[in-house]
């Protein structure tokens, strides 16, 4: 697996995913959005580039894995 000192900010589709050495994770906020249930979720274009991120990184030889949480935010994290 590559070095993760490597990793640093990253543009997708137009959104900004900052990296969080800390956590290990890249991290970017949009708007927050809801399903049916109203349930919060990220906005649709905002998830695709987290998609692609996740995907970017798996070729990159990271163990990788796109998140969301609450309030707009999505997460790409490193797994170990």
């Amino acid at each position: 697996m590559a070095e993760l000192i490597e990793l640093s900010n990253r543009v997708v589709d137009g959104y900004h995913f900052t990296w969080d050495q800390e956590n290990e994770m890249f991290e970017c906020r949009g708007r927050v959005m809801y399903d049916s249930d109203h349930d919060e979720t990220p906005e649709p274009a905002l998830w695709k580039a987290a998609i692609q991120l996740e995907k970017d990184l798996l070729k990159e030889g990271y163990n990788s894995e796109a998140d969301h949480s609450e309030k707009g935010w999505v997460e790409v994290l490193i797994r170990n």
